[in-house]
């Protein structure tokens, strides 16, 4: 039982985003004629985070939680538009397979088998393992797989937006 709201509540950050914030506003402050560049600011708060504490993280991890909390509380008072996804059109040609993702369909029931076990995520880490240890040679058969059939989505898109054309 709050106020609707129709303004959309801002999306809640990370523990990694305050911790940048907080960072920022420490720099500017003890620098405050100084600038960084967007990359050159993003490595040294990147170097940073990697060397506090646990501690020091949980702070920034609790931050983050509030703010998870308070924007569910908000997005149930919500009442302007939700966004939607796009409906795709199911007669829309489907976009090809990469190179990587051919060669992962031929191998996945190989890791499978090896390692029983393991979820779809770590069989696809797997395999991404196995493909960076490919020769180029071992991957050009994929490679020309993928090329053969992006021609083929290239052109079954084509043929499709002009059939959308002349039906509106």
């Amino acid at each position: 039982m709050g106020i609707d709201s129709k303004v959309r509540p801002k999306v809640n950050v990370s523990p990694y985003v305050h911790f940048m914030m907080d960072f920022r506003n420490q720099t500017r402050e003890q620098q405050p004629n100084t600038y960084y560049d967007f990359t050159e600011f993003s490595r040294k708060c990147s170097e940073k985070w990697r060397t506090i504490s646990k501690k020091e993280k949980k702070k920034y991890e609790a931050l983050a939680k509030r703010d998870k909390d308070r924007y569910q509380r908000e997005m149930r008072n919500y009442s302007g538009p939700r966004r939607e996804r796009r409906r795709r059109d199911p007669d829309a040609p489907r976009k090809p397979p990469s190179s990587f993702l051919l060669f992962s369909q031929d191998h996945f029931d190989e890791i499978k088998e090896q390692h029983p076990n393991w979820t779809v995520a770590q069989v696809a880490k797997a395999a991404g393992r196995m493909w960076a240890r490919c020769s180029e040679a071992d991957k050009i058969p994929y490679e020309e797989r993928a090329a053969v059939l992006r021609a083929k989505y290239l052109e079954e898109r084509e043929a499709y937006y002009h059939q959308c054309q002349r039906g509106e």
